[in-house]
């Protein structure tokens, strides 16, 4: 039975995404592939199947292909922040960490809600030791997500590395209020307690 006899026309673009979904999800990419390709011949105006493409040529290793995708999809889309995602990811598999820092900022003023991209922001600037909007774009995050361990310690990092020592403090306390059990934040915050002036015995 052919693909276009299980699905109506109307579907059509549904069902060629859920199909190179499907694919990916197994990791049979070629199927997936061609199923992307046949929605975007199916909707030459919408960026998402070249992500689709994009995502898959990315999990084969194929950087460059990946990046034609994710860069046809913001020509066809220039608001697409999994677009910009993805291209700062590619950057920072290659070690392009200036590049992909650019991107994952791009991406964060379109969606400040990324917790992808806000990590490999991190990730990228702890690389290249250039931290820019990175605290700001932590705090905004934090506003709408106070509980986000990951996100709380690495502003502890980021405060403690400044000289904000207070703050630093507080976001450690509240990540081993969450998760007690958390080692390298209570490690952190005797350092930080320490430097303080502190004592070591201090109750978490």
């Amino acid at each position: 039975m052919s693909d276009r006899s299980q699905a109506s026309d109307g579907s059509l673009h549904t069902f060629y995404k859920d199909l190179g979904d499907s694919y990916a999800l197994v990791n049979d990419y070629q199927r997936a592939s061609e199923c992307y390709a046949r929605w975007a011949a199916l909707a030459p105006t919408d960026p998402t199947p070249h992500l689709g493409m994009a995502a898959v040529a990315f999990a084969q290793k194929k950087l460059a292909d990946s990046q034609r995708s994710f860069e046809h999809a913001i020509v066809l889309c220039p608001a697409c922040s999994e677009a910009y995602g993805g291209l700062a990811m590619v950057h920072q598999h290659r070690g392009n960490y200036l590049q992909a820092q650019e991107m994952y900022l791009k991406c964060l003023e379109l969606d400040s809600d990324n917790l992808v991209a806000l990590l490999g922001l991190f990730q990228t600037s702890c690389s290249i030791g250039s931290f820019g909007r990175i605290t700001s774009c932590l705090e905004v995050y934090l506003a709408s997500h106070p509980t986000d361990t990951s996100v709380l310690f690495c502003l502890a990092t980021l405060y403690g590395r400044d000289g904000r020592l207070d703050l630093a403090g507080e976001c450690l306390e509240r990540v081993l209020h969450l998760e007690p059990c958390k080692r390298e934040a209570a490690v952190m915050l005797e350092q930080i307690r320490h430097a303080l002036g502190a004592t070591n015995d201090r109750p978490i």
